[in-house]
């Protein structure tokens, strides 16, 4: 695993969905394909924004996504789904195929349909974020780190839930959905590669938590310090409380 810090959100998006935009080059290059995971959120809009810019062949790629709640409609302003469709799929030419994962029918039924698929599409790049809790897509504390099923249903706490909200996708903690749907900490490590796009000073004690305690599913994102190919991006903000010899430029 491996940190670099840039000076604000700016840089630290071009910085990763450079690194990104190479990666999935390669595989394409490689393999003829390439298959990638999403993530959302405030914290990803620099690095797809720079993604979007990169000169990819996007009909050669197939994507996946972290997480989606339960019950919320494509049409809420919080909905995943819309937030990709928005920010990345209406950006750029059709992808080779797209797996987004719906949270309103049946979500035993839905997260075995979207596990057959990943399984059949080993990720070359995974573009991730964590929570101001440490959570790893949707796999708040303490996280499961031992289910090998691909998606699974989980419940979201307090501190995920009030994050939502400061956020801004809802407007009280009360609609925030109590479940979502969420890729499993063992699919995510399944990557072979994962870049973590981690900027704002409301990530740094979670970063610092992620970077410098033991491994533990208390700091969801602490496990990957042991995957063999992760990068985490931050900004001078989100870096503000590691150790020095942590940071690197």
């Amino acid at each position: 695993m491996k940190v670099i810090q840039s000076k604000d959100p700016q840089t630290l998006g071009t910085a990763a969905g450079n690194a990104a935009a190479a990666l999935i080059k390669t595989a394409i290059a490689e393999k003829g394909s390439a298959n990638i995971i999403l993530a959302t959120g405030t914290s990803q809009f620099e690095t797809i924004r720079q993604l979007i810019d990169s000169d990819i062949d996007w009909g050669k790629v197939s994507m996946f996504h972290l997480d989606e709640y339960i019950g919320l409609p494509v049409t809420h302003p919080a909905s995943f789904r819309k937030y990709l469709k928005e920010r990345f799929l209406d950006k750029v030419a059709p992808l080779k195929s797209v797996c987004l994962i719906s949270g309103e029918g049946d979500p035993e039924a839905e997260c075995s349909r979207i596990s057959a698929l990943i399984q059949a599409h080993p990720i070359d790049v995974a573009l991730v974020g964590i929570g101001e809790n440490g959570h790893l897509a949707f796999n708040d504390p303490p996280a499961d780190f031992n289910t090998t099923k691909p998606y699974l249903v989980v419940n979201l706490d307090t501190a995920c839930r009030q994050q939502q909200m400061n956020e801004g996708w809802f407007s009280a903690v009360s609609e925030v959905p109590l479940q979502a749907i969420s890729m499993s900490v063992h699919q995510i490590m399944l990557s072979e590669h994962i870049i973590c796009s981690v900027p704002g000073e409301r990530k740094a004690q979670a970063v610092k938590n992620s970077l410098e305690q033991p491994v533990s599913n208390l700091f969801p994102a602490s496990i990957l310090q042991t995957h063999a190919s992760c990068v985490f991006y931050l900004d001078e903000a989100s870096a503000t409380k590691l150790q020095p010899a942590q940071k690197t430029i």
